[in-house]
Parts: structure tokens; sequence; C-alpha cells
């Protein structure tokens, strides 16, 4: 089982960053995937939340309207579109995948966001 978090980096106040979660060994579109982040000297908070068909989505109010999550099952890949960008917003990224029905839940290794001017 293995989710790989990639798409962080350094970027302006204003800017925009892809995240991208590839995942495999497991099925995919059995699980209802999410972002969560952390901040220095701050608890990992919920991001986004995108369901298992791609059906409902849920964002944090602070990213609402900013932030998009989307999936491609056929893939096994989860999205976070981020625009707008904030100093704010700067943490680790982390994906998450959760089949609720038998409790298995799966972390990627995070990915880096600063921004910063």
């Amino acid at each position: 089982v293995q989710l790989v978090d990639s798409g962080g980096g350094l970027v302006q106040p204003g800017g925009s960053l892809r995240l991208s979660c590839a995942a495999s060994g497991f099925t995919f579109s059995r699980y209802d995937m999410s972002w969560y982040r952390q901040a220095p000297g701050k608890e990992r908070e919920l991001v986004a939340h995108i369901s298992s068909a791609g059906g409902s989505t849920k964002y944090a109010d602070s990213v609402k309207g900013r932030f998009t999550i989307s999936r491609d099952n056929a893939k096994k890949t989860v999205y976070l579109q981020m625009n707008s960008l904030k100093p704010e917003d700067t943490a680790v990224y982390y994906c998450n995948a959760n089949w609720v029905v038998v409790r298995l839940e799966y972390w990627g290794q995070g990915t880096q966001v600063t921004v910063s001017s």
C-alpha cells in the first residue's frame, strides 16, 4: 500500500499549486480521499474531502472558493488545485485514504507548501 504526495513547493501569495496523490496497492475506488495539512506548532486539519465516486466534496471554511479537490479513479490519483494562495496556507499537506465501512486508513508522506514573497 502506498500513497505518494507530490506537487508542493514555494509560491508567492496569490499564486497557484496543484498537489497530486498517487495510490497503489489497494482498491482506490472504494476509498474516500482527503487532503489534510499541518502547519508548524499546529494540529493536523482537514482541508478537503471527496467521496469514493467523486460525487460529494467538502472543504474547510478557510479554503472554500480557492481550493478544489478532484479524483481520477482510473489513474488512482487525487488532486488538490490550490489558487489564490495565502501565507497562512503554508503547511505540510498529506493525502489520506479512508474506507469507512471497514475502518481502513492510509496516509501519504506529505508535501511541503510554502507561500511567501
